[in-house]
């Protein structure tokens, strides 16, 4: 690609994540292009290629199940086309093209605003981010508190890529974030949700969490569970907190696949704890208390980061499940052990065991349950993006023969002197 646009007259290297992973020994996951071709003229010289954006005009050139994004180097000044936006200090519009030396100062960080040049296979740097990437520092270009401003979701990048590269983000770089946790309240609940993902389930949750702690980020995203921690004096809740997260980033290093409604049982729990506790002393019986401290505590993320009902449903079900594993009576433990999110909420169990020793008896119950013969896993497909196959039970067939069935019921026939309803 970088040579064809070459051979076609343009200017075009490759940029980014790509060229900074490669420098401190990282494999990259995705590749990107900049060019001074227009996304218009790119589309004329790649058949395979779509135009993408309206905020940000973009050509993606698509490789099999590869996509390409080669973007147009962008000015950093408005030349009062239209063609760049800001409200209230945030970027909303940003197609302006300029140069390679506009490009990289419009970019958000050093160490991101690198070229590898094929024309003599050198690394292009007009910021400093070679010498910054050499220092394992994370520094924004230009004035920080301006640049979050400009798009507030900035903030979870820089902690996001510290915690991946293992780096410190740099004093003047720091300072601004949690004067301005709270502009996170101004992005959009479904980017927040797509940015949660990327913090936890990349395998850096544990870095990226005490990331978002040290920095005050991570009450603007999750401020019930935030607020529950800072209670609980005990520490029990965040010790669980860090285990998931510790297992979820072993799962992610060894190709396991992970969940999110898995992800966000664990860090809305501590929500959902003190919801119920709050319920229960009203003198709410225990199971409509659960119910309502489920839907309470979803309702209020919502406002925050969205979550879709394919992923809250499956986390609601994995704390209502909770509950059910202190139980031996013979219907309930059959109907515990066939529901779809058994296995999830066995393995959250198993977690809460990590911060407080009182589930020991529990689990091994439960455990040999599943131990006996003729036990069968519920009789469902894995869906990766809601299941959770824990290490304590393995996948069954969907078409199990030991799968029990649910018998219907017959409906009774009125007698032939009781009165028709």
């Amino acid at each position: 690609m970088l040579y064809r646009l070459r051979e076609a007259g343009f200017g075009a290297y490759l940029v980014g994540g790509a060229v900074r992973d490669l420098l401190v020994e990282l494999q990259p996951k995705d590749f990107d292009v900049a060019t001074d071709a227009t996304p218009e003229q790119v589309k004329q010289l790649f058949r395979n290629c779509r135009l993408i954006g309206r905020r940000f005009r973009l050509a993606h050139v698509v490789y099999g199940r590869e996509i390409i994004e080669v973007a147009t180097f962008r000015a950093n000044v408005d030349d009062g086309s239209g063609d760049r936006e800001l409200d209230n200090g945030r970027l909303v519009r940003d197609n302006v093209y300029g140069s390679i030396e506009d490009d990289a100062v419009r970019r958000d960080f050093t160490c991101n605003a690198l070229y590898y040049a094929i024309e003599d296979f050198s690394v292009r740097d007009y910021t400093g981010g070679f010498a910054d990437v050499q220092a394992r520092l994370m520094r924004m270009i230009g004035d920080p508190e301006q640049r979050y401003r400009e798009d507030p979701v900035r903030m979870l990048r820089a902690v996001r890529l510290a915690a991946k590269l293992n780096f410190e983000i740099e004093p003047s770089t720091a300072e601004p974030l949690p004067r301005l946790a709270g502009l996170l309240a101004e992005a959009a609940p479904a980017r927040l949700f797509e940015e949660v993902l990327k913090l936890f389930l990349s395998g850096d949750g544990v870095a990226s969490f005490e990331g978002l702690e040290r920095y005050g980020l991570l009450a603007a995203l999750f401020p019930e569970s935030a607020a529950a921690l800072h209670s609980n004096r005990s520490g029990a809740l965040r010790r669980m907190l860090i285990e998931g997260l510790r297992n979820t980033d072993a799962r992610v290093a060894n190709d396991e696949p992970v969940s999110p409604a898995f992800l966000f049982a664990l860090l809305l729990w501590p929500a959902y704890c003190r919801a119920l506790m709050a319920l229960q002393k009203q003198g709410m019986q225990l199971e409509e208390a659960q119910r309502r401290a489920a839907d309470r505590v979803t309702l209020h993320q919502l406002s925050t980061v969205a979550l879709p009902r394919r992923f809250s449903l499956p986390m609601q079900e994995i704390w209502l499940l909770q509950s059910r594993f202190t139980s031996r009576q013979k219907k309930r433990v059959v109907r515990t052990l066939s529901h779809p999110r058994f296995r999830a909420a066995f393995d959250f169990l198993i977690l809460r065991q990590s911060a407080s020793a009182e589930h020991e008896a529990d689990i091994a119950y439960w455990r040999e349950l599943q131990q006996q013969p003729g036990y069968a896993p519920p009789p469902r497909g894995f869906d990766p993006e809601i299941d959770y196959v824990g290490d304590e039970v393995a996948m069954a067939p969907a078409d199990s023969e030991e799968t029990p069935k649910r018998r219907r019921r017959r409906r009774r026939r009125p007698d032939a002197g009781a009165p028709a309803e």
